[in-house]
C-alpha cells in the first residue's frame, strides 16, 4: 500500500495550512514522515534548507518541528505542569551527573524549564492556569487534555507546529476558541502551522488548503473559495438524500439530536451507539437511489458520510 506518492508540498514561513482529505488519504502519515516517526521510501523533506530524512524524532523536534497526535498522548499521572515541562526537555543541557547531584546549574536549568512550561500553559488562558497546573493530567476534561498536548508542543520552542485534528471531541464553542488560538500561534508566537482538520470554521483560518484527495489520489492546493463550492454541492446532495428518510426516522432525528454538516462529515449529536448505527443504515438506504454516477457516489462518501 502506497501513501503520499508524488506529494510535492511547500509551506512558507508564517503560513497556516489546513490539510484535508478523507480517511486513508495519508494525512497523519504525512505528519509521521515529517517528524521522523516513519522513514520515507523515496523523496526528501527539507526544513530550513536542510534534510530531516533519517533523523530521530527528538532531533527533528530540536530543529524546531513540534506536533500533536490524533489520539491524545500525555503522561496521565504526571501533573499538568510536568507534562508541559517534558516538552522543553529537548532544549536541556544537564547530564545524568548534574541531575543526580542536583548541581546549582541543574537547578537553574530546571527553573528555566518550569517558567517556559508555565508560559506555554498560559497561552491557553484560564483553561490551564492556576490550580490546574498541579492537577494530574488524567483529571482534565478531554478538551483541556488536547490543549495541554498543544502547550507541550509549544514548550519545545518550535518554529513549525503540526496539529493533528486538534478540535476532535470539542463542542462548537471550544472549537471556535481553538480556531482563534491557532491564529494566535502564528500572530503572537510567530509559528508556521500545519493543521489536519475537518471543521469548516477551523479551515477558514488557513491561508490555503492542501487536499490529499481520496486514497491513492493526487494532492492538490485548494483555495478557500473551492471549499465553499464543495460544501454547496455536498449540501444539495445530502439534503436530497435526507429527504428520502422514512418520516418516522426524520421525527426520531428531530427528537434525539441535531444535525450539523461540515466539509466531509454529517454529525448527529445526541445519539447513543445503537441509535447512531441505525441512523447510519437508514441514511445509506435512503441515499442509495441517488448514487447514479461514480462522481455522486464519491462526493457523497467524501462529503456527507455519517461520523
Amino acid at each position: 500500500m502506497a501513501a503520499l506518492t508524488g506529494l510535492d508540498l511547500h509551506v512558507d514561513e508564517g503560513e497556516i495550512v489546513s490539510v484535508i482529505g478523507p480517511n486513508g488519504a495519508g494525512k497523519s502519515t504525512m505528519f509521521n514522515v515529517i517528524t521522523g516517526m516513519y522513514p520515507p521510501d523515496e523523496g526528501d523533506i527539507l526544513f530550513r534548507d536542510g534534510s530531516v530524512v533519517g533523523l530521530a524524532p527528538n532531533r527533528v523536534t530540536r530543529l524546531g518541528i513540534a506536533r500533536t497526535f490524533q489520539n491524545v498522548h500525555l503522561f496521565p499521572n504526571m501533573s499538568v505542569l510536568e507534562n508541559a515541562m517534558v516538552g522543553h526537555h529537548v532544549r536541556t543541557r544537564t547530564g545524568v551527573v548534574g541531575a543526580v547531584l542536583r548541581t546549582p546549574a541543574a537547578r537553574r536549568e530546571e527553573e528555566r524549564i518550569r517558567e517556559r512550561a508555565k508560559a506555554a500553559l498560559d497561552f491557553f488562558g484560564s483553561r490551564l492556569q492556576g490550580y490546574r497546573q498541579e492537577q494530574p493530567a488524567f483529571s482534565l476534561s478531554y478538551a483541556n487534555r488536547r490543549r495541554l498536548e498543544m502547550a507541550r508542543a509549544i514548550a519545545t520552542e518550535p518554529s513549525l507546529i503540526l496539529l493533528d485534528e486538534p478540535t476532535a471531541g470539542m463542542n462548537p464553542k471550544e472549537t471556535l476558541e481553538l480556531r482563534d488560538n491557532i491564529v494566535r500561534m502564528r500572530d503572537e508566537l510567530g509559528l508556521t502551522v500545519l493543521v489536519i482538520e475537518h471543521n469548516v470554521d477551523v479551515m477558514r483560518s488557513a491561508d490555503w488548503l492542501l487536499d490529499l484527495g481520496p486514497e491513492g489520489g493526487e494532492a492538490a492546493r485548494r483555495r478557500l473559495a473551492d471549499l465553499d463550492d464543495q460544501i454547496a454541492r455536498a449540501d444539495t446532495l445530502f439534503t436530497r438524500a435526507l429527504a428520502r428518510f422514512p418520516e418516522a426516522t426524520r421525527l426520531e432525528l428531530t427528537h434525539l439530536g441535531r444535525i450539523t454538516r461540515t466539509r466531509d462529515s454529517v454529525r448527529i449529536d445526541g445519539l447513543n451507539t445503537a441509535e447512531r448505527a441505525r441512523t447510519d443504515s437508514a441514511f445509506w438506504e435512503a441515499a442509495d437511489p441517488l448514487l447514479s454516477t461514480p462522481e455522486n457516489e464519491a462526493r457523497l462518501e467524501y462529503y456527507a458520510r455519517l461520523a
